[in-house]
């Protein structure tokens, strides 16, 4: 199962990461705990808007390109899922994307998957 949580606490930590900041500092600048934010971003809390919103604010990131880059995550996730299930990938996707390999769906080791996926979002992690 594809959990939503777990793919926003994935990019926030990406995010933070590319801007080598600390957790600390993050939660300082948010005033959000620094436990809180950890836990958000391991994806075991589900962060309210007016958290995440704070959150961005801290990371100077607009919400909509973090929620854009999560959707991004979540559609290659899906295709992960339905091409390690056996289903086609749907033709009205095909034309925009690359090859890429997938090596375990939601945490679990499967065989060797070939899909279809931006050729930028190469590491996905579903759970």
């Amino acid at each position: 199962m594809i959990l939503l949580r777990r793919l926003l606490g994935d990019v926030l930590r990406r995010q933070r990461q590319r801007q080598g900041r600390t957790l600390r500092e993050v939660s300082s600048s948010a005033r959000v705990s620094l436990g809180y934010l950890s836990e958000v971003e391991r994806g075991q809390k589900e962060a309210s808007s007016e958290l995440l919103s704070a959150i961005c604010d801290a990371l100077d990131v607009r919400m909509s390109e973090l929620m854009r880059e999560v959707s991004d995550e979540l559609s290659l996730a899906e295709l992960a899922a339905s091409a390690a299930a056996g289903e086609p990938v749907p033709a009205a996707v095909r034309p925009m994307l690359n090859s890429v390999s997938v090596t375990s769906v939601a945490g679990v080791p499967t065989e060797r998957v070939t899909i279809k996926a931006p050729a930028e979002a190469v590491n996905v992690v579903a759970a």
